[in-house]
């Protein structure tokens, strides 16, 4: 039966695609193309992961790692993104990932979206935590300069669990206030890196040489090689590039999604890469005192570049600036972590699922959902009260978590050959040797972020990255051949075309 026989009238065309995919409009569809990229690029935030693991980056490679990492790790995710974007105009749902390796893959579908499903849960939750905790700093070392509140792990944790109560709220609220917050995001993020910029180029009567901020390499790791450092920096900037599967996981609140969330994808990617680049070449060059910067009080190396290169005044307010655009991010990355828990419980992978699934009529927003990846999020963090490089492994995590997830429906995809059917945004004869590469890629950064990143090791210094992401995936895998893969079978058709109506008609009379 044709689909035009079958559709109630009024039907839009990302309704009809929802509906061939299986699922109800249960969300509300308000979310424009710009929007959906506002999401993904206000995720990414320059100004939050260039700036909070700026301080990693001065011991980690220095100058050249920090300026020439960006550029080529940018490349790099411009690849994996290009991959992904392609899957996601065939299948704009808001599973995303663990929904296209289910329909990608020739044999087992359900054994691989499961375990890509539960690989972007962890990184979900752990770029949340990973933004928020970054704000954390950040607001800290504000209220230290201007209130004397000292930037210690328990002050930290404090304003951490604050700051993901505000974005848990916030999202509540509905999807239209997100929608508005984030556009709002993406002119704060490009007028503040140009108000940055532009005050660190006025205000310093000093700035470093260029061969400094070009080829000056710093090594305060421990580590003897200046390769193995030097591949260790790129974490600065792989961290700041993730998260933008954000523009999948929105499709089902996005018009003409199987076109904008593609989109979404790839230009926040190269919106990111050319802001950021000019970002951490600005602040690099404003650097008054290297030692003076990494020793600071506040915790927070770029801070005290502000306040060196541009006084005590200005330079917290370039600081109000960085943490508004850092709350901005934290409140996306909640949303978007909640719409992939309702998606993945949905289809009752999640313990829980049906609690964790379920909507406010009111609000059309999966609730209980945003207070999972919130409090996931805080769990998370929790161990920087005992581990002083909790953060660099709650980055790493992130890092890996995701692009696991990211990559998996590459290779699925390239296993299709011809039998992958795109939809309105492709790739074309391009495909396959984009896709090789960011598989290649992402074999690669997810071994380097495994490894120790300081020496000598101990038990203050130990990367637990490898122990998170053996747990969950240690536990996704005896809950798989325990119990799941009795039961789970992938994505969930919601029912019949008249079914999926009903759905919404009951949605909408409330």
């Amino acid at each position: 039966m044709s689909q035009d026989k079958t559709e109630p009238a009024g039907t839009t065309d990302d309704e009809q695609r929802l509906h061939q995919l299986g699922y109800a409009q249960e969300l509300s569809r308000t979310m424009s193309g710009f929007s959906n990229f506002a999401v993904s690029f206000t995720i990414i935030s320059i100004l939050s992961g260039c700036l909070t693991l700026y301080g990693f980056g001065m011991n980690t490679g220095g100058p050249v790692m920090i300026v020439w990492g960006w550029p080529f790790v940018g490349l790099m995710t411009l690849f994996v993104g290009l991959a992904m974007a392609e899957v996601c105009s065939s299948y704009p749902t808001a599973g995303g990932l663990y929904y296209w390796a289910a329909k990608l893959a020739p044999s087992n579908g359900p054994a691989w979206s499961w375990f890509t499903g539960w690989f972007n849960f962890l990184g979900q939750v752990a770029v949340t935590a990973g933004i928020d905790f970054g704000a954390a700093f950040f607001l800290n070392a504000f209220l230290d300069l201007q209130f004397g509140f000292s930037a210690t792990p328990g002050h930290t944790i404090l304003l951490f669990g604050l700051i993901l109560l505000v974005h848990g709220l916030l999202n509540s609220f509905g999807v239209r206030l997100v929608a508005r917050l984030n556009d709002i995001s993406v002119w704060w993020h490009i007028v503040g890196v140009l108000f940055i910029v532009g005050a660190l180029a006025i205000a310093p009567d000093h700035h470093q040489s260029a061969s400094f901020v070009f080829g000056h390499f710093v090594n305060n790791t421990g580590w003897s090689s200046t390769f193995y450092v030097a591949i260790l920096g790129l974490l600065l900037a792989q961290y700041t590039f993730t998260g933008y599967d954000a523009s999948a996981h929105m499709t089902e609140e996005t018009h003409d999604a199987a076109r904008s969330g593609p989109r979404g994808i790839v230009m926040s990617i190269l919106v990111s890469l050319a802001a950021g680049w000019v970002l951490l070449i600005g602040l690099t060059f404003a650097i008054q005192s290297y030692d003076g910067a990494l020793d600071s009080s506040t915790g927070v190396p770029p801070a005290q570049i502000f306040i060196d290169a541009a006084g005590v005044v200005l330079g917290k307010i370039l600081l109000l600036v960085v943490i508004g655009a850092q709350l901005f991010c934290g409140m996306s990355s909640v949303t978007a972590n909640s719409r992939m828990i309702y998606a993945f419980s949905r289809d009752g992978a999640l313990p829980g699922s049906r609690f964790w699934h379920r909507i406010n009529h009111r609000t059309r927003t999966p609730t209980n959902a945003i207070w999972l990846a919130a409090g996931g999020a805080f769990v998370l963090g929790l161990p920087y009260l005992w581990n002083a490089t909790a953060y660099a492994a709650v980055t790493s995590i992130a890092v890996i978590g995701l692009y696991i997830a990211y990559v998996l429906p590459t290779l699925l995809r390239l296993l299709q050959g011809d039998r992958f059917q795109p939809g309105p945004w492709t790739l074309g004869r391009w495909s396959k040797p984009i896709g090789i590469i960011a598989i290649v890629w992402v074999a690669f950064i997810t071994i380097l972020f495994m490894l120790p990143q300081v020496s000598p090791v101990s038990g203050s210094t130990f990367n637990y990255t490898p122990i998170a992401v053996l747990v969950v995936l240690g536990f996704a895998a005896i809950y798989w051949f325990a119990s799941a893969r009795h039961w789970f079978t992938g994505p969930k058709v919601q029912g019949t075309e008249e079914e999926l109506a009903a759905i919404e008609r009951d949605l909408e009379s409330i």
